[in-house]
Order: C-alpha cells, then structure tokens, then sequence
C-alpha cells in the first residue's frame, strides 16, 4: 500500500478535528456547569424571605 503525503495529512487534520472537538466540549461543559451554579446561588441569595421559604417546602416535600 502506498499513501502519499497528502492521505495522511487528511487523515492527521480528521483526527486532530475531532480531538479538538471532544476536548472542547468536554471543557466547556465543566464551565457551563460552574457558571450556571453560581447563577443559581446569586439567584437564591436575592429572593425574598417568602420565595425562599416556599421553596425550601417544595424541596421538602420532593424528598419524602
């Protein structure tokens, strides 16, 4: 079998693409996930005593 240079460089671009790709997706996942948590404490931490507390209950009530 012969390959000449150009088959191999598509074949080295095709991998290194789709490594880019999974790496890519699997460090953006990492920041969303952080992003949205702290989004959701900041989110918490404005809401009102009675919003807070009916919350919490429904949460409760999730967990029985």
């Amino acid at each position: 079998m012969n390959f000449d240079i150009g088959t191999v460089g598509i074949v080295v671009i095709v991998a290194s693409g789709i490594v880019s790709f999974a790496l890519g997706r699997f460090l953006s996942k990492k920041r969303r996930e952080k992003k949205d948590s702290q989004r959701r404490a900041a989110d918490m931490a404005n809401q009102s005593r009675q919003v807070r507390r009916a919350r919490e209950r429904k949460e409760e009530r999730g967990r029985r």
